[in-house]
This record gives C-alpha cells, sequence and structure tokens, in this order.
C-alpha cells in the first residue's frame, strides 16, 4: 500500500511539474515580463555567476590539459593534448560543470526564494492582487535560464581551453601551435550544438525545478531548507540523466539524417 501511494505521489508531482511549464511558457508567450524583471534575473543568473564558472572552467582545463599530457606522453600523442580539453570541455564537462555550479548558486537561492515566499503567503498576496505568479515570479527566471547558460557555458569551455593552453605551454613546454592546431580539424560545429544544446536543456532544467520545489514549500522554515536541498539533488540527478540522453538522442540523429557529417 506505501508503495503505491508512493506512485501515486510520484506521478501526480510529475504531471505538477509539466503543468507548471505549460503555464510559465504560457504567461511568457501571452504577456511577456517587464524588461525590469528580466535584466534582474538575467544579472543575478549571468554576472554574478561568472566568477564562480570561470573557476570552475578554468580549474578543470588545468586538470584536463595535466592528466591528457601524462596519459599520452609515452605514447608519442602529446600533440592531442589540446584536442583533448577542448573536445572534453565543449561537449561535456563545460555544460555539465556550469549547470552544476549554477545549481548551487542560483538554483537554491530561486527556491529558498519561492519557498520563504510561499510559506509566508506572499503568494497568495499576489494572486489576490490579481497578480499571476507564473508571469511575475517564474517567467523572469525561465527566460533568464534559457539565456544564460549557453552563454555562462561558452564563457566556462574558453576558461577550461585558456587554462589548459597555460599549463600545457608554460608548464609542459608545448609549442602553442601544437595545442591549437588540431581542434579547427577535428572539433566539429556538431560538437559545438550537443554544447549549447545541453546548456539550453539544463538552463529550464534548474529554472523549473528550482521554482516548483519552491512554490510547493510547507512546514515554515524547517519545510524551506528541506526543499532548497530537494531542489539541488533533483536538478544535479536531471542533469546527468539529460546530458546521457541529449548525446545520445543527437548522435542517433545525427547518424540517421547525415545532418553536419
Amino acid at each position: 500500500m506505501h508503495f503505491l501511494v508512493s506512485k501515486l505521489n510520484f506521478l501526480t508531482a510529475i504531471g505538477e511539474f509539466v503543468t507548471l511549464i505549460r503555464e510559465v511558457i504560457v504567461a511568457t508567450v501571452r504577456r511577456p515580463p517587464s524588461w525590469a524583471l528580466i535584466r534582474e534575473q538575467l544579472y543575478n543568473m549571468g554576472v554574478l555567476s561568472l566568477p564562480v564558472v570561470a573557476v570552475t572552467g578554468f580549474s578543470t582545463g588545468l586538470v584536463l590539459a595535466a592528466q591528457s599530457f601524462f596519459q599520452l606522453s609515452d605514447k608519442g600523442l602529446v600533440g592531442a593534448t589540446g584536442l583533448m580539453v577542448g573536445k572534453s570541455m565543449i561537449t561535456e564537462l563545460g555544460p555539465v560543470l556550469t549547470a552544476f555550479m549554477v545549481t548551487g548558486r542560483v538554483g537554491a537561492a530561486m527556491c529558498a526564494e519561492l519557498g520563504t515566499m510561499r510559506v509566508t503567503e506572499q503568494i497568495d498576496a499576489l494572486q489576490t492582487m490579481a497578480v499571476n505568479p507564473h508571469r511575475y515570479l517564474m517567467a523572469p527566471r525561465f527566460l533568464s535560464g534559457m539565456i544564460m547558460m549557453p552563454l555562462l557555458t561558452v564563457f566556462s569551455i574558453f576558461m577550461g581551453i585558456y587554462g589548459g593552453y597555460l599549463i600545457a605551454v608554460f608548464y609542459f613546454r608545448m609549442s602553442p601551435t601544437t595545442y591549437f592546431d588540431p581542434m579547427p580539424i577535428y572539433i566539429t560545429n556538431f560538437d559545438l550544438l550537443i554544447g549549447i544544446v545541453k546548456a539550453f536543456f539544463f538552463g529550464v532544467l534548474i529554472v523549473t525545478i528550482s521554482c516548483f520545489k519552491g512554490i510547493r514549500t510547507s512546514g515554515g522554515a524547517e519545510g524551506v531548507g528541506r526543499a532548497t536541498t530537494n531542489s539541488v539533488v533533483v536538478c544535479y540527478t536531471f542533469i546527468l540523466f539529460t546530458n546521457f540522453l541529449i548525446t545520445l538522442g543527437l548522435n542517433i540523429l545525427k547518424n540517421a539524417t547525415g545532418w553536419f557529417s
């Protein structure tokens, strides 16, 4: 019996989540939120996330370059160091690690803010004043997630490649041409497409899951903390699972249609 109740609650939550996404999209398209609200969220998610994204991408590039060099040096393939850094950052590590950082810095804050508004009945007050919470609270965050996540991912990729370049050239004494020359040959437009598509969907997931957990918060301050923790865990899980699905789906589509071949 308990198993059936858990299953029913899970299916109910999925239905409510899909309904929330639909209502936010409808509210955004029907009457877009004011530019002031969107600008504030763009600044919070984008500009304020630049330092942590830069450090994450840069340090990841350092590690990738060092590991690649050590693994390839005894095989005579040192020239592939830059290629491995670029390929890994563009297709996998750039989007995923950026999404993790944005989840921890922005997603948790979104959930805590909306959760606090829910338990203090501020969202109910907005509805009483005929203000659509989906348009006023969630639509600006939804738009900022779709816009800023791809941009932050591109910035993270750049920092990772640059970090790998610094350690490869100034520590391992590789020439800059050896580091960069293989990239235009073996990194394709399809690789860039994978990274950007992943970042777009990760942005949507982070915002919608965080907002969904926030507006369903109950139980006072303890409930806000519990909802925030759950939102971060669920975001991480969905990011990893969606990462696999997008990689598999786009590669199957590429092989079936011949696009980007």
